[in-house]
């Protein structure tokens, strides 16, 4: 399987809330780079992380496009919607209660033996806010 596969392979896996699908195709020295803070490292962390996700957020992508260069076949864009719904509140972040959000995102993922490596996910954190607040 190559890089794009397995990519959209993990996000298929992420719309159908298939964690353990997620988690069996990132490599065990992943390192996540969110949008906010630092680096996690490491498939535990990762997975740490998963779990918080999920009980704060439910999340939906679509209108997902893809990009790749065949000079770093081992690296992919890809450029989504998340359509999601705040389920329990951050800290430093407004209450939730059940808002609706749909908010422009992006990720830079890089493969290795067949394992996603790096995630790197972007998206306007001042636009989330308003959207939750609102």
């Amino acid at each position: 399987m190559n890089a794009l596969e397995t990519i959209k392979q993990y996000y298929t896996a992420f719309n159908n809330r298939n964690y353990e699908g997620m988690l069996a195709l990132v490599h065990p020295d992943i390192h996540h780079e969110p949008n906010q803070g630092e680096t996690r490292m490491g498939k535990e962390k990762f997975e740490e992380f998963l779990r918080n996700n999920d009980e704060a957020y439910e999340e939906t992508l679509s209108d997902m496009v893809f990009f790749t260069a065949e000079a770093h076949e081992s690296r992919v864009a890809v450029e989504f919607t998340v359509n999601g719904i705040y389920k329990k509140g951050d800290e430093g972040f407004p209450a939730a209660h059940g808002q609706k959000y749909v908010l422009p995102a992006a990720a830079f993922l890089e493969v290795k033996d067949g394992k996603i490596i790096r995630l790197s996910t972007y998206y306007n954190l001042p636009l989330w806010i308003k959207l939750v607040s609102e």
